[in-house]
C-alpha cells in the first residue's frame, strides 16, 4: 500500500520537474476536474457534492466566508518545511517504524525506487488518524479544508472523515503544490508551500533549475 502510494507522489513530483520545467505554478482551469486518480469513495462524495473541492486560490475566502478550519494532513517532515499559519494538523500517513525482516526489504526497494529520489519516507496510515482528529476539531458538525501537497492523500483522508461522521467538509483541489505564493497570507517554514512535498534528490535538482531559470531571466 505505502509503495504504492509513494510510486504515485513520485509521479506528482515528475510532473513538476519534467522539461520545459516551470517554477510558475500551472495555469489552473475555470472549471475544477475530479482527478482520475481519486479512489473510488472519494471520488463519488466530490461528484455527489457531499464534499466541496475547492481550489487553492479560494481557499482563504472559503475559510473566511463559511467558516471553514484549514486540516493539513501531510506527514510531519513535510509541515515542517512550510504550513499556513494556524492551520489544524493530523497526519494521514506515519512513518512505519516496524523492523521486522519483511518492513526492512521493503524498505530498501522504497529507497531504492523512490525514497532516494523524493526523500520521503515509507509509511503506513496513521491507525488513530480519527481519534487525533477528534482531539483538535470541536466536533463533527465543525467544517474541515482538508489538504496535502498534491491532493491525493487528502482524498484518502476525506473519505477515511467523512464515515467517521464528519459531514461538512472541503477538499483542497490540486493540493498545495497548486497554490501560488499570493494564495495563503500567512506561510511558516523555509521553504515556499507549493515545493515542501519535494526531497531527496529531487530537491536539489529542483534548486539547481530555479537558479538555472533565474539566471535565464536576467540575461
Amino acid at each position: 500500500m505505502a509503495i504504492q502510494l509513494k510510486h504515485h507522489h513520485t509521479s506528482t513530483l515528475n510532473k513538476h520537474l519534467q522539461p520545459p520545467f516551470s517554477a510558475a505554478p500551472q495555469p489552473r482551469s475555470a472549471s475544477l476536474r475530479v482527478h482520475a486518480v481519486l479512489g473510488g469513495r472519494a471520488q463519488e462524495l466530490i461528484k455527489s457534492g457531499a464534499v466541496t473541492p475547492i481550489p487553492p486560490k479560494d481557499a482563504v475566502s472559503q475559510m473566511q466566508s463559511q467558516g471553514y478550519t484549514l486540516l493539513d494532513i501531510r506527514p510531519e517532515w513535510e509541515r515542517e518545511k512550510a504550513r499556513v499559519s494556524g492551520s489544524l494538523h493530523v497526519p494521514l500517513f506515519i512513518e512505519d517504524k516496524d523492523m521486522s525482516p519483511i518492513t526492512l526489504l521493503k524498505k530498501w526497494v522504497h529507497f531504492g525506487y523512490i525514497g532516494l529520489w523524493t526523500g520521503q519516507y515509507f509509511t503506513m496510515i496513521n491507525p488513530d488518524f480519527l481519534e487525533q482528529v477528534g482531539n483538535v476539531v470541536p466536533g463533527k458538525d465543525s467544517k474541515l479544508l482538508v489538504a496535502c501537497g498534491e491532493g491525493l492523500r487528502s482524498s484518502m483522508a476525506v473519505a477515511k472523515l467523512y464515515n467517521g461522521g464528519y459531514k461538512k467538509l472541503g477538499w483542497l483541489a490540486g493540493g498545495f503544490n497548486r497554490s501560488t505564493e499570493d494564495d495563503f497570507e500567512r506561510v511558516e517554514g523555509p521553504e515556499k508551500l507549493q515545493y515542501a512535498a519535494i526531497g531527496g534528490a529531487s530537491y536539489y535538482f529542483l534548486k539547481l533549475l530555479l537558479i538555472l531559470q533565474a539566471v535565464g531571466k536576467k540575461t
